[in-house]
């Protein structure tokens, strides 16, 4: 994938984000009387610059698209005329300033859901039911007796009904007591149960890696048999440099027999940077090619690719999917559920993370949101919805930590002022602004650490 295109979407999508938060600050400033300065898109050198209103606010398009802020009336920060003190930052009421810190993330939820709720509402719901495809002999889910065939009806005694709800499930259950208790639906319609039990802390914190989860369990999810043909062949990628095409069958690579076209992408996938022979036919004859994979980062780590898709017109059978069409109402019921449940799922993993429980290769720095941008905008407007409703939902989750630096830092001091009558001291408010500084480095450091593990395997 182009740099470029990666970094085009990534300065769309955080543009847009902080434009929603900055303009939560901005909005609810204005109702509650605060008087406001400036309000900037980006930061640096202005580009564009437009004064309007009474209170002659300055509204700016900056020179760095990755961020923005509103600037308030604050004597803090220098000189206030005597007839603008009422409107200054400090002298509103301590509720006044924490709606305002407030409203920043809570426009990034509520930016959310509303775009969960149009998607909804357009599309309805589709999801996959949970049936366990390839179970790995001798792993923790062969010894729970997991069989393939069997559908996932509940986890913990909570209902399942499709795959994402077992992976967010899974994920909490081994972060947190390692244990998973299965109510399975068997191929022969018999009920049972199965227990998911990781009792060693080390290795349930493996479990939380990126790509690992069903991995470690050894089970993966039903999928629909796909024959080993090529389906479209990305121009200039190694399958066309190398001559394929797409209608070429592949018979084998490197002498081993391929049966199914996700054979070939797990061959593939585990040899990044290698020359594979590539065994195929097309037209009725055979031929050999030397095909040099390329190795790209995904879900963090190397992995191969020769840039083709598999064949058209491969989709779950009808009784594998559930679809519901929803009216208005319930569409916007369910999308404020599902941020909800997102939003408190992301706090319970981030805590473990904190506590060690949950492993710190989740963070991820800009390098993998750009990357992630780029791959959903390429997947379509639908994916790269879901993508602006993921990375809001964690906006807005992050700016109410209790790190002074961000809001929710700011609301925490607002609070104690509030409190005990009186704020708090410069030196305490100084030394609150450096330690928010320094946990901020340590996030960033370690997101950028992982960043560029995953780009060097």
């Amino acid at each position: 994938m182009n740099f470029f295109w990666y970094l085009i979407w990534f300065v769309v999508a955080v543009g847009l984000l902080v434009t929603v938060h900055e303009f939560g600050h901005f909005w609810v400033a204005r109702r509650l009387g605060f008087k406001v300065l400036r309000f900037s898109i980006g930061f640096g050198r202005p580009l564009l610059t437009r004064v309007a209103g009474a209170d002659r606010v300055e509204y700016v398009v900056a020179a760095v698209p990755l961020g923005g802020y509103v600037k308030l009336l604050d004597e803090r920060e220098g000189p206030v005329a005597p007839e603008d003190l009422p409107r200054s930052f400090t002298h509103r009421p301590p509720w006044q300033r924490i709606l305002v810190l407030l409203a920043g993330p809570t426009f990034n939820i509520v930016f959310a859901v509303l775009v969960l709720w149009g998607m909804l509402w357009v599309n309805g719901v589709t999801e996959v039911r949970p049936k366990v495809g390839e179970v790995t002999a001798g792993s923790i889910a062969a010894r729970a007796g997991l069989r393939s065939g069997d559908e996932i009806r509940a986890i913990n005694g909570e209902p399942v009904s499709a795959q994402r709800d077992v992976v967010f499930d899974l994920l909490d259950a081994m972060s947190a007591r390692g244990q998973a208790l299965l109510t399975l639906r068997g191929a022969d319609g018999e009920m049972r149960q199965a227990n998911l039990s990781v009792g060693d802390p080390a290795e349930r914190r493996r479990l939380t890696e990126p790509a690992e989860l069903f991995h470690g369990l050894g089970f993966q999810f039903w999928t629909p048999p796909v024959p080993p043909v090529l389906g479209p062949v990305t121009p200039d990628g190694p399958a066309a440099r190398a001559g394929l095409a797409a209608g070429d069958r592949v018979i084998a690579i490197d002498g081993v027999r391929m049966t199914d076209f996700r054979q070939i992408v797990d061959y593939i996938s585990a040899r990044p940077g290698e020359r594979l022979t590539i065994e195929y036919a097309r037209g009725g004859a055979t031929h050999s090619v030397r095909v040099a994979v390329a190795s790209e980062e995904a879900g963090g780590r190397r992995i191969g690719r020769i840039r083709v898709m598999q064949p058209a017109g491969i989709s779950y059978p009808p009784e594998m999917l559930l679809h519901t069409d929803l009216g208005a109402g319930a569409a916007l019921t369910r999308a404020g559920a599902e941020a909800w449940n997102m939003t408190t799922l992301q706090a319970r993993l981030f805590w473990r993370m904190v506590l060690g429980r949950v492993s710190l290769k989740n963070l991820s720095g800009p390098l993998s949101i750009a990357e992630f941008a780029g791959d959903s905008a390429e997947a379509g407007i639908a994916p790269f919805l879901s993508f602006l409703v993921l990375i809001s939902l964690s906006l807005g989750f992050l700016n109410l930590l209790p790190i002074p630096i961000l809001d929710g830092g700011q609301i925490l001091f607002q609070l104690v002022e509030w409190l005990k009558g009186s704020p708090l001291s410069e030196r305490a408010q100084a030394l609150g602004q450096q330690v928010g500084i320094a946990l901020l480095i340590v996030l960033m450091g370690v997101a950028l650490y992982n960043d560029i593990a995953r780009q060097f395997g």
